[in-house]
């Protein structure tokens, strides 16, 4: 059976795309930590980080950190932080953010009444700033698909 994941990068359950490759893809969250709060997403149905192979594990590893560079410039964040836990649902992904400090990264700290328009608002920040970095053949030409 398809992951929550996997639906939304077929179509299936509407995501709000920031990065699509072969290999991954990346959206914002529906409850972020801070604004901007991203998952990168392997393509393939992985379960957690100790079943993915080495490649899978460092591109995973140099698209967060991509990522990040861009969240820290949209937010004028001091770092980019990366969490992996994967409790919630059974497909690998590396929740990437920008942060101020190590007391707000944490999951009871998410929201979950952010407005449509907001979340629409952060993924485009996160866009913006990844073309102005230079990634713009990695940015889905729309929010709402992981196509190129």
């Amino acid at each position: 059976m398809a992951t929550l994941f996997t639906k939304i990068i077929d179509g299936d359950i509407p995501g709000r795309f920031v990065w699509a490759d072969d290999v991954v893809v990346a959206f914002t969250t529906i409850a972020p930590i801070t604004d901007g709060h991203t998952l990168v997403v392997p393509r393939a149905e992985v379960v957690q980080l100790t079943d993915a192979d080495d490649d899978l594990l460092a591109h995973l590893t140099r698209v967060a950190k991509v990522i990040g560079r861009a969240q820290q410039t949209a937010w004028d964040a001091p770092r980019a932080a990366l969490l992996v836990a994967g409790f919630e649902v059974p497909h690998l992904h590396m929740h990437v953010l920008p942060a101020w400090d190590e007391a707000s990264l944490s999951f009871r700290n998410a929201r979950t009444d952010v407005p449509a328009a907001e979340l629409d608002a952060a993924a485009e920040r996160v866009r913006q700033a990844l073309r102005d970095a230079g990634h713009a053949t990695n940015v889905p030409a729309s929010i709402g698909s992981p196509d190129l």
